[in-house]
């Protein structure tokens, strides 16, 4: 046996990979690179903003570069507590606690509040991240069919548990299209469960002046409404955060794993979160000029509607869909490329991201790049 024998799968399962259109790269960026952006999660247009890069500065020399320890040791400052306090009172919770990232948000939330003794119902579309909280949650998992509203409430009915948590995106990251938020509460208040809506590409977007969709569909502050948000997207940092109620904040404080045992968020992405979070209060008319964009790109390339910032454009194999996105690139524009298992098979597809900074020049860029690629893609 050979020192690489062990490895030697490897081989193998990246070769059929690659016979299946699904190899990935990664594609560094250069800080002057002459690219439209489609592909980013930067929807208010901020990462670059001066009032974020001077919080980010300012948290990064008054801390320094680190936490230093976990949020329960050493890595809980004044800067985390403020945007605890300041994003709660934006989208209208009771209070929040930030996590390293959406995903550690996700995880501890979920494991923290279920168990053997919960049923835990997700929707089919939710974010890796809950789906791999269900697994590491020990509940009985339900999951229900896409936005299907019946189907979770006959789980909830149905089942033995004494607990039950719903899971759902509030905007599903694919599709780009909203949960129905209102008639799922009903049936969780109908038969006694928790409602978790991850709110990454709701916040910024959705809701009076981009406070969500929770906010827009008037369940903000509800004691069983527990929302999770990304500081990665809108906020133009990096983190997670949720949003509940203070007894929902104490619990998660004495058993979220992710809370407990990682290393607190970095100072200076709390300071850059606040500074997005600043400019959003400022200027809300940067969530509407999210969706204006949104509708354009769609209008561009014959997709659904959208009722986000995520445009969907599937082209089904993940061949042509890898190839248009890397002629979009090669052109200036750079696209998403969604392909299994982010989406289910036969629906590889170029996943397009609205920015209220978009200019004319970069739509009319964008229009014929798009025209020309996807021509050459559907034919």
């Amino acid at each position: 046996m050979t020192a690489s024998a062990a490895l030697a799968w490897l081989d193998a399962a990246a070769d059929t990979r690659r016979r299946a259109g699904l190899h990935r790269e990664l594609l560094p960026r250069t800080p002057s690179a002459q690219v439209v952006d489609l592909a980013s999660n930067d929807y208010l247009g901020l990462v670059r903003h001066p009032e974020v890069l001077a919080g980010a500065i300012t948290a990064l020399r008054r801390w320094g570069g680190g936490a230093t320890g976990s949020r329960l040791v050493t890595g809980t400052t004044a800067e985390h507590e403020l945007l605890e306090r300041e994003l709660a009172e934006f989208v209208g919770a009771d209070t929040g606690l930030v996590f390293s990232s959406g995903y550690a948000a996700n995880l501890g939330a979920v494991t923290a509040l279920a168990g053997k003794d919960t049923l835990v119902v997700s929707d089919a579309g939710c974010h890796a991240s809950l789906v791999d909280a269900c697994r590491l949650s020990r509940s009985r998992i339900h999951v229900a069919p896409h936005n299907d509203v019946e189907a979770v409430a006959t789980a909830l009915a149905a089942r033995t548990e004494p607990r039950a948590l719903v899971l759902t995106d509030s905007v599903f990251s694919a599709e780009g299209d909203l949960a129905p938020l209102l008639a799922l509460h009903r049936v969780c208040r109908e038969h006694g469960a928790l409602l978790l809506v991850d709110e990454a590409h709701g916040v910024g977007v959705r809701g009076a002046g981009g406070r969500g969709l929770v906010h827009e569909v008037g369940l903000a502050g509800e004691p069983d409404v527990i929302v999770t948000a990304t500081l990665s997207k809108s906020l133009a940092s990096q983190g997670g955060i949720v949003l509940a109620d203070t007894r929902v904040r104490e619990h998660l404080i004495d058993t979220a794993r992710t809370f407990i045992f990682d290393t607190g968020l970095a100072p200076a992405a709390v300071g850059a979160a606040r500074g997005a979070l600043k400019v959003l209060r400022a200027e809300p008319e940067r969530a509407r000029a999210v969706l204006d964009r949104a509708r354009h790109l769609a209008s561009m390339t014959d997709a659904v509607t959208p009722e986000s910032a995520v445009v969907s454009v599937i082209l089904g194999d993940p061949h042509v869909a890898a190839g248009a996105a890397r002629e979009c690139r090669d052109r200036g524009v750079h696209v998403g490329c969604f392909r299994p298992p982010s989406v289910p098979a036969g629906t590889s597809r170029l996943r397009l991201t609205a920015r209220a900074n978009l200019t004319a020049g970069d739509l009319e860029l964008i229009d014929r790049v798009l025209t020309d690629v996807l021509t050459g893609a559907r034919s």
